[in-house]
């Protein structure tokens, strides 16, 4: 069963250790080494294509584009466009061109582009395409080089996936994709005429087949090196490993798995671990610490009475202070004179309220009472007669909320916090305890002290209030408005 139990040893551990971190080093290296080449590639492509397209662009006539445009789109030369294609007959459209004019310009940019071609190694296609909206769906091809027919000219084809829900003016940067044309670096300029109008685009691919094969090459000698770098590596790692860290900690095991200590064993009967390790590093600690922490073992047995006897005085000893400090706190946190809760008990309360609000959204309502005619009392009556003062009203309090919370926040000033069914009910209690208020103070033949008079305020959280704060000072405000009314009513209410 014990051996079921056992985990993986620290020699297997470390020896996964290293070979991940082998693993993790050899191979991170590689990808940051291929990841950085085919950043450093791809960028010379990008700035190729983008430069290629923009140096074409500005050789353009765009007043001339727009003319070419404006015939290829009209009904009359797109059916001219299908029959051509049909017949397989380029002259066709070439009568047309000349006819309408367009043809001698038309053939020196195809010729253009056919020497730029020739010229500009590594670049495969450029072309020149009319961009309609950017919500269209499909483009059209104006001009291409000598070797395409000359009835792709209005030939309509799907938008390229970088150009959809693009303006002319925001254009992508440079792409790389693969598609049907193979692997191609692909830019797009704007081509403009007199007027600056952009008319259309002119597009450059760099024939990137070639590249994207020496990159899979260069992956795969990458991923050999680091290979072959992971098992030199590994080998030199368990080596050392091995000789410095297992065989001693190996040894430690077995030595460690013979002690036996006793109250009344010498260190050798025990079987406290003697091994030749002089090692000045950690295993030598940890072996120093062992063998201390063992003949430690055996001298605390001797003495295992008398600390067992201290150990059960020091328990009663923390259970009485334990049973004082849970004493100082209930008293902390309730009212000496009245019982009910205390400042520093209601300062806790407003922490767990305004926890609730951010948490959830809290339901409850704060009522602030004010005890009139306190100072008279204890100016005329006594202090002793004033507590008796406080304590009825405090009763009264608590008599109209028996199910919510009371604290006692100053000298004559007590807080409610309304919940569960005295917040459903609040403005009923609230009237009632107003009323009783009202009908204890008009008890003319009863002693002072006995005819309880109080202001009361309620508020209720609404959802703008982020903290219980708001509620607290409505409350308190609607408390004094009551003061001020039973002042009104009665007189001094000090």
């Amino acid at each position: 069963m014990e051996s079921e139990r056992k985990g993986l040893s620290v020699k297997t551990k470390m020896y996964i250790f290293v070979v991940v971190m082998v693993l993790a080093v050899a191979f991170g290296t590689a990808a940051i080494a291929f990841k950085t080449s085919v950043n450093q590639i791809d960028r010379y492509y990008k700035q190729g294509a983008a430069d290629n397209a923009r140096n074409f662009a500005s050789m353009v006539d765009g007043d001339y584009v727009v003319e070419l445009r404006e015939v290829v789109e009209s009904e009359e030369y797109q059916q001219l466009r299908d029959r051509a294609e049909a017949e397989d007959d380029e002259s066709l459209i070439e009568d047309y061109l000349k006819e309408k004019g367009l043809w001698d310009k038309y053939d020196e940019i195809r010729k253009m582009i056919t020497a730029y071609l020739s010229n500009m190694q590594g670049v495969k296609y450029i072309y020149i395409v009319a961009h309609g909206d950017k919500d269209a769906d499909y483009d059209m091809y104006l001009i291409d080089e000598e070797d395409i027919e000359l009835y792709e000219t209005g030939y309509y084809e799907e938008r390229e996936k970088e150009l959809r829900g693009i303006d002319l003016e925001n254009l992508p940067e440079p792409t790389i994709s693969n598609g049907d044309w193979g692997w191609l670096c692909s830019d797009f300029k704007p081509v403009y005429d007199s007027n600056g109008n952009c008319v259309c685009l002119v597009g450059c691919d760099f024939d990137m087949n070639d590249v994207m094969r020496e990159r899979g090459k260069l992956l795969i000698l990458l991923l050999l090196g680091a290979a072959i770098f992971t098992i030199i590596v590994l080998s030199g790692a368990v080596l050392f490993i091995n000789k410095l860290v297992v065989k001693p900690l190996d040894s430690m095991t077995k030595e460690m798995k013979k002690f036996n200590p006793s109250e009344h064993a010498s260190y050798e009967d025990a079987g406290v671990i003697d091994l030749n390790i002089n090692s000045n590093d950690e295993i030598g600690e940890i072996y120093s610490g062992i063998q201390s922490m063992q003949r430690n073992i055996i001298d605390y047995l001797k003495d295992l009475s008398a600390l067992q006897e201290d150990k059960i005085k020091a328990s009663k000893d923390i259970k009485n202070k334990d049973k004082k400090i849970g004493q100082l706190s209930i008293e902390v946190n309730k009212d000496a004179l009245t019982g009910v809760g205390s400042k520093t008990a209601y300062t806790k309360k407003i922490d767990k309220l305004n926890k609730m609000i951010k948490e959830e959204d809290a339901e409850f309502a704060f009522v602030m009472v004010d005890i009139n005619n306190l100072k008279n009392i204890n100016d005329d009556h006594g202090h002793k007669s004033g507590d008796l003062y406080i304590k009825g009203c405090c009763h009264m309090i608590c008599e109209a909320f028996k199910r919510s919370p009371v604290y006692r926040i100053g000298g004559d000033e007590f807080v409610v916090i309304l919940i569960g069914s005295d917040y459903e009910n609040r403005k009923e209690l609230c009237d009632n305890l107003m009323t009783a208020y009202e009908a204890s103070y008009n008890q003319k033949k009863t002693e002072p002290w006995l005819r309880y008079s109080a202001a009361v305020g309620m508020a209720e959280r609404i959802a703008e209030d982020m903290t219980a704060e708001p509620v607290f000072r409505r409350a308190d405000k609607a408390m004094y408005e009551n003061k001020a009314k039973i002042k009104k009513d009665h007189g001094k209410t000090e």
